[in-house]
């Protein structure tokens, strides 16, 4: 059975304060509804419950996206990443663990900010300002430090 989920995207022709709109008119999830969709996906694979808990934090991608505006980058490229960060959360959160969505959600909606930023930042832009530059050397480090984070090769089967 092939399900595909249905979210609103912002995209380049249309109208980014369109897209925001729309974003804020999806409520907000009380946390024992948040709870319940996210045993139901993790339990059943539900996919209309991922859906919902992503529609329902939509809003933060915004929120966070916002904060990079003025570098130079188009803000609907930078929310189309965080979207898929928030994606990549909701898959991976597990509900158990007595900590809302939006908190473990914004470590993965700012990585996949972040490397969008990496991967599309010309050296020639980066020491034009002071702002820039403190933001670039920011990422640089951060991607340095998520790299710490990824699980090494196992080193002891190798001797």
């Amino acid at each position: 059975m092939n399900h595909t989920l249905s979210l609103p995207t912002p995209s380049a022709g249309g109208s980014l304060d369109r897209y925001i709109q729309a974003v804020n008119r999806f409520p907000l999830l009380t946390q024992d509804e948040e709870l319940s969709l996210a045993t139901r996906f993790s339990r059943d694979n539900d996919l209309d419950s991922a859906r919902q808990l992503i529609v329902s934090h939509l809003r933060v991608v915004v929120s966070v996206a916002r904060g990079y505006a003025g570098y130079g980058l188009p803000q609907a490229d930078l929310i189309q990443e965080g979207n898929i960060g928030l994606m990549k959360a909701v898959k991976r959160y597990d509900p158990n663990h007595g900590v809302r969505l939006v908190s473990f959600a914004l470590h993965w909606i700012r990585a996949e900010m972040h490397e969008y930023i990496l991967r599309n930042w010309r050296l020639v832009k980066i020491a034009t300002t002071k702002a820039q530059r403190k933001l670039f050397f920011n990422l640089r480090s951060m991607k340095q430090r998520l790299e710490s984070l990824k699980p090494q090769a196992n080193l002891i089967g190798s001797s």
